[in-house]
């Protein structure tokens, strides 16, 4: 996911601090950092050139909307399928850590089909046995997406700074939150000591990222 919103800052943050950075992506992106290595390969080889990386830390910041989808089986291919096939791969490969974008909400007994979908990627995910896992869980997000504006999540960002103040105590993890300070959370969790599974929400993802 390193052209998305947060995959594009985590991609630059990483690089800034020293690392280095694979992305795995269907065509090759002019506007990424040069020093990002870009693999270029169809979805369907996607588990095979993973595994050549051997990788330490996978992340992935995949993930689409239900309207850029078209369809729920189009949604799932992309936040569950490509998502679990991705870390699998990852796994084999050899990494121990891995990293992953999820949503608030999220839940896998959900009645809500996008809620549900990305519990059954934390869910699977979980499954793999990484020596450790982190499980983003942001709220709404703020920033740039340089392509169509979804004319939904504008609005929402839009009256953001009302609603963010009603959400007080527990209900701050549904408040809007800067993509870019998600991905500076991930640069810090990419480096995190310790095992076991672990889930940031929006108040932990703001303290990793200050």
């Amino acid at each position: 996911g390193a052209t998305g919103l947060i995959g594009g800052h985590a991609t630059k943050i990483l690089l800034d601090a020293g690392h280095d950075v694979s992305c795995i992506m269907r065509r090759k992106d002019e506007n990424l950092p040069s020093a990002a290595h870009q693999i270029i390969a169809a979805v369907e080889q996607w588990p095979e050139r993973v595994c050549e990386v051997s990788a330490n830390v996978a992340i992935s910041c995949l993930g689409t909307t239900m309207r850029d989808a078209g369809s729920k089986e189009a949604f799932a291919a992309v936040d569950l399928d490509l998502v679990t096939k991705f870390a699998a791969a990852a796994k084999k490969g050899g990494a121990s850590h891995f990293i992953s974008v999820s949503s608030v909400g999220a839940n896998q007994g959900s009645s809500n089909f996008y809620l549900a979908t990305k519990g059954k990627a934390e869910a699977q995910i979980g499954e793999l046995g990484f020596a450790r896992t982190d499980i983003m869980q942001p709220g709404l997000l703020r920033g740039d997406r340089g392509g169509p504006v979804r004319f939904g999540e504008q609005i929402g960002v839009i009256l953001s700074p009302l609603t963010d103040m009603l959400m007080m105590g527990s209900l701050a993890r549904y408040r809007s939150i800067s993509a870019e300070n998600v991905a500076r959370a991930i640069a810090v969790l990419a480096i995190a000591e310790g095992q076991g599974s672990f889930i940031h929400q929006n108040p932990a993802i703001e303290h990793l990222a200050s």
